[in-house]
Formats: C-alpha cells, sequence, structure tokens
C-alpha cells in the first residue's frame, strides 16, 4: 500500500465527506461561521465597540460593523504589530503578512492570527489536496516530494517573537514539522529573500528529488524550472522529475502561462489545480478540474458579503451575504475573519457561475480596470481576449499591463497595451486586431465606445523587451514573492515607468 493511499484513508477521508456540505448547505455554513467569529472576538476592542455580544443575526452583524478599508483599520494593526492585545482579535498576533497586493509602494501588514493560520490557510492547502485525491484516487503525490515556492520574513518592529513577511514565508516558517518531510527545498533556501539567489538553489536542490508535486505563483514556478532544465540540460520536465503529476497554482491568472507549462511538461496526465489563496485568507478551490470555476471554502473562520461592482464607491453600497449573490454579476468580496479583519473589503472582484454549490470566478480587481471612457474594462476581459488572440496567432504572452492614452498629438484616445512575449506572434497588427475585436466581442461597453472609433479608436499593442517586467519589479524591491504586475490601470503610472526602460 502506498504512502498516498494510507494518507488518503487515515487523514483525508473525514474531510472529504465533509466537504460535501458545500454542495447544498452553503447558507448554514456562513451563518455558523459568523456566529463562532462574533462569540470569538466578544471581548476584542473591536468586539466591544460594535457590541458584538448583543448581535445576534446577519442583519444586525450588516447595520451595527462598519465596512472597513486597509486604511480603517491601520492604527490598530499597528497597534497589534506593536504588542498590543485583544485589539482585533483575541491575544497577541505575532505574524504580519507583508502585501501590497499591486506594486504600489505602500505596504500593507495582514494580521496572521494563529487561528487563521489554521483554520484559514492551512486548512485550504489540506482542502486543495483533499480535492486533488478525490478527483484522482491513483494518485501517488506523497510517494514523492513537494515543491514549495516561499518568500522572506524579518522582525516586526522590536517586539519579541514577532515578525512581518510574504505569506508563503508565514506558512512555511509555522507548517508542522513532519510536513518538512515531504517539502523541498529546504527551509534555509525557502526563506531566502533574494530571489535571483534562491532560485538558483531551488534548482540545483530539488534537481535529484522525486518531486510529484508543485505549488507556487506561476510566474515566479516558471522561473525557477526553467533554471531546473537549464542546469539539467534537459528538455522537458519530465525527464528530470518523471513522478511529477500536479501543479497547485495560485496569486495571478494561469491562462497567459498554460502553453508555457504545457510546452515544459509534455505529459499527458499532468493535471492543474487552481486556488484563491491570497494575504488575507484562503478563499477558493478548483473542486473541478473540468470547470474553471472555484468552489468557495464556507467553512473556514470566513464570513463572506458582497458588494454590486455598480455600487462600488458609493457612500453607501448594497451589500448582500452569500445567499444574497446573483450568478452573472460582478461583485467586490468583502470579508470577515479569525484574523481580524471585519467586513474587510479585499479588492477582488468575483462573479458567480452558480449557487448551490457556490462556484464563481475571479474578475480582476477593484482598481484594476479601465473606465477612463466609459468602457468597463476588467481583467477578465483582458485574459479571455488575449487568449483569443494567441490562439489564432500561435503568439505566447508572458506579462502585460494595458492603460489609456487620454489623448494624443491628433487627439485620438486609445488602450495601449506592453505585452512580453515568450512567442511573438507574426504579425503585430494582426494580433492587436485579434484582441481588439475579441474585446468588443466580450464587452458590450468596450464595444459601445468602439463604436466607428468615435470614443476609442483601435488599441495598440507595444512589443516589450525580454526581461523588461522582471527588470522593473527588481528596480521597484518587489522581485519574486506574491508581488505582481498591475494587469489593468485606469491612469498610466505603471505603464509609463515600463515604458521609459523598454526603450
Amino acid at each position: 500500500m502506498s504512502i498516498t493511499t494510507i494518507a488518503r484513508k487515515l487523514y483525508f477521508a473525514k474531510r472529504q465527506h465533509e466537504l460535501q456540505r458545500h454542495l447544498t448547505q452553503g447558507a448554514e455554513l456562513q451563518r455558523n461561521v459568523l456566529r463562532n467569529l462574533l462569540e470569538k472576538a466578544g471581548d476584542t476592542e473591536y468586539g466591544r465597540n460594535h457590541a458584538f455580544s448583543t448581535i445576534r443575526d446577519y442583519e444586525t452583524f450588516c447595520a451595527d460593523v462598519p465596512l472597513n478599508d486597509y486604511e480603517s483599520l491601520k492604527q490598530d494593526i499597528d497597534r497589534m504589530r506593536h504588542g498590543e492585545k485583544d485589539v482585533l482579535w483575541p491575544g497577541q498576533v505575532r505574524w504580519y503578512a507583508k502585501s501590497s497586493g499591486t506594486t504600489n509602494d505602500k505596504s500593507k501588514f495582514i494580521p496572521v492570527s494563529n487561528d487563521g493560520l489554521q483554520r484559514i490557510h492551512y486548512q485550504g492547502g489540506t482542502d486543495s489536496v483533499a480535492f486533488y485525491l478525490m478527483n484522482n484516487p491513483q494518485s501517488r503525490i506523497f510517494d514523492g516530494k513537494a515543491l514549495i515556492l516561499g518568500g522572506s520574513h524579518q522582525a516586526n518592529y522590536n517586539v519579541h517573537g514577532s515578525f512581518v513577511g510574504a505569506l508563503s514565508a508565514i506558512l512555511i516558517e509555522n507548517i508542522n514539522p513532519l510536513a518538512n518531510l515531504v517539502r523541498v527545498p529546504k527551509k534555509q533556501t525557502a526563506l531566502l529573500s533574494d530571489f535571483e539567489v534562491k532560485r538558483d538553489r531551488i534548482a540545483r536542490e530539488t534537481l535529484n528529488k522525486n518531486v510529484t508535486n508543485i505549488s507556487g505563483v506561476p510566474s515566479w514556478m516558471l522561473s525557477v524550472l526553467i533554471r531546473v532544465m537549464e542546469i539539467s540540460g534537459k528538455k522537458h520536465l519530465e525527464e528530470v522529475w518523471p513522478n511529477l503529476e500536479v501543479f497547485f497554482h495560485g496569486g495571478i491568472a494561469f491562462t497567459p502561462y498554460r502553453k508555457q507549462y504545457e510546452q515544459l511538461i509534455t505529459k499527458s496526465d499532468m493535471r492543474y489545480e487552481e486556488t484563491y489563496n491570497a494575504s488575507e485568507g484562503f478563499f477558493g478551490i478548483q473542486s473541478d478540474p473540468e470547470d474553471k470555476a472555484m468552489l468557495l471554502m464556507l467553512d473556514y473562520d470566513v464570513f463572506y458579503e458582497f458588494i454590486p461592482m455598480e455600487d462600488f464607491g458609493k457612500e453607501k453600497p448594497e451589500v448582500v451575504p452569500l445567499w444574497g449573490v446573483e450568478t452573472g454579476k460582478n461583485y467586490a468580496m468583502v470579508i470577515s475573519t479569525s484574523c481580524g479583519l471585519w467586513r474587510y473589503i479585499i479588492g477582488d472582484t468575483v462573479q458567480f457561475t452558480s449557487r448551490d454549490p457556490y462556484k464563481f470566478i475571479i474578475t480582476g480587481r477593484t482598481k484594476h480596470f479601465i473606465n477612463a471612457f466609459g468602457e468597463e474594462l476588467i481583467v477578465d476581459n483582458a485574459e479571455q481576449g488575449l487568449a483569443y488572440a494567441c490562439m489564432k496567432t500561435g503568439a505566447e504572452v508572458t506579462e502585460y499591463t494595458a492603460a489609456p492614452v487620454f489623448m494624443d498629438g491628433e487627439g485620438r484616445c486609445r488602450h495601449q497595451w506592453l505585452v512580453e512575449f515568450a512567442a511573438e506572434p507574426d504579425d503585430m497588427d494582426n494580433f492587436a486586431r485579434l484582441l481588439d475585436t475579441k474585446l468588443q466581442e466580450i464587452n458590450s461597453d468596450y464595444e459601445a465606445k468602439r463604436f466607428k472609433d468615435i470614443t476609442l479608436q483601435p488599441l495598440e499593442v507595444v512589443k516589450a523587451k525580454p526581461g523588461l517586467f522582471h527588470t522593473w519589479l527588481k528596480q521597484r524591491g518587489k522581485l519574486g514573492g506574491q508581488h505582481k504586475v498591475p494587469r489593468l490601470s485606469n491612469t498610466r503610472e505603471y505603464i509609463d515607468q515600463l515604458l521609459k526602460i523598454n526603450k
């Protein structure tokens, strides 16, 4: 009997049965979560200030507790970082995930309590494997090693035993010691701060290991795998790791990288499972490999609410609980968690594809869109458009960003796309036409603004030189970890910086 079979029977079988409740009992699971969160945090400063002990239902919670963003909680979080206890969550929170969500200079420090570690982040990792084993009963995933990419951490102020850093580093630092028996690279390497040094060491340490699964952000993992290929001299990754069977990926959209992974890993039975794990929590898992939508995880220490995007930014927006969402509608996600984030607007937008079970796709960011001319272009539109243009031309995109050109010398307005290709299209103008056509097909607002080139002229694609986005992130001290390139922006801040070094 394989180690994987034993693990499935002893550790995962019970949880796999519990997960079936997500199919029909979503609202009940969420009401239980809210009740438990309020009870646990009743004696915190925030809980007393908002009378958690008197809240008996969602309607009262919604009326008595305000919506928050990072700025509104920042002062409380900073007090917690200085060692104060029982502020937003019981006890002293010692770990803080450093995140900007984009490549903004300003960092956020997201509290990661022990409860949050166990009941959100680690539970999400466990359930990712549980779903994978359900879908792949012949798996031998635990018969080898897991390659897990991590960031780094450093001391938090001068508070003893308290640290700030990438969420991945926090997870590695606090992981059950038994997990280190099946994980590579060694902790010292995984937590290195210099990504370029770390990349090389990871490749060398794992080259001769029996790696069966890999986990990480697609862009940074690809960089590591390319280094593995360079050192090994092999053509395909399965020549190095013949028993590799799955990539658990998250953090950014996989679509721009899929073709590169399929060229690197050519075995027909390689599998990919998407997860929605962020510094603020672990929210979704691709429970069905045939469905790109993810299952919203409803029995963790996360209570969800949603703001319809047509209301987002209003002084008093409509907010609905899980049982009030509609399919096919864009929402900004709001969370309350056992890390002390109360009615916190996370900044991501989602769209539900079904109810019972509640399955969704990530459509973008509340701040990552282009709406300079009323076109309402979101990241999901961009991903679909690029995928179509790549399919038609054989091109491969590694990184991209787009922003409006408000008015050029001829009074013309358009969208400008800066794209780094792994494989360039033969005809860049045709690539741009295909992208533009697809965006009009899938976004009626964009189509209306493009009508007869009156408001918007055809979009422009600028070819980025190789490694441009890597260089830009490195210059900003954002290389590696969970840092991401902003895909869409309503201003030219990012694209102008990139164009300046693209000359």
